[in-house]
């Protein structure tokens, strides 16, 4: 009566789980949707009302899970969102200039810019 163990092809998805089975990452992300959301509702349902108290609960906590649960290509949600305002928003300065150097063997530079960047040296137009 040996037992067999599967073990998974992709090993990538393999994740180390502490408690609950749940990672690291999500007990983090949990706990602090408790942290925000349990004392927000304590100390607003006395005054906008119990049905609002939770939605506001709600609303503060439904981020931290979003934080915790979701993964796409095996990146979390929080490097997504970096990726994306990286790549939108704080686009930089690109660290080199692609030239077409087909243009300047055939002359046909149309461009001033072009002309002016380039190292190499183009004909004089007439």
């Amino acid at each position: 009566m040996a037992g067999y163990i599967q073990i998974p092809k992709d090993l990538t998805k393999v994740r180390s789980k502490l408690l609950l089975n749940l990672t690291k990452r999500q007990l983090i992300c949990f706990g602090s949707a408790v942290v925000i959301g349990i004392p927000t509702y304590l100390f607003t349902k006395n005054i906008i009302g119990n049905s609002a108290a939770v939605l506001l609960m709600i609303g503060l906590m439904l981020p931290f899970f979003f934080l915790a649960m979701f993964e796409r290509d095996g990146l979390p949600a929080e490097k997504i969102l970096r990726n994306i305002l990286r790549v939108r928003i704080w686009r930089g300065v690109r660290p080199y200039i692609t030239e077409n150097l087909y243009n300047y063997g055939r002359g046909n530079v149309n461009n001033e810019d072009d002309a002016k960047t380039s190292k190499i040296r183009t004909k004089p137009s007439k």
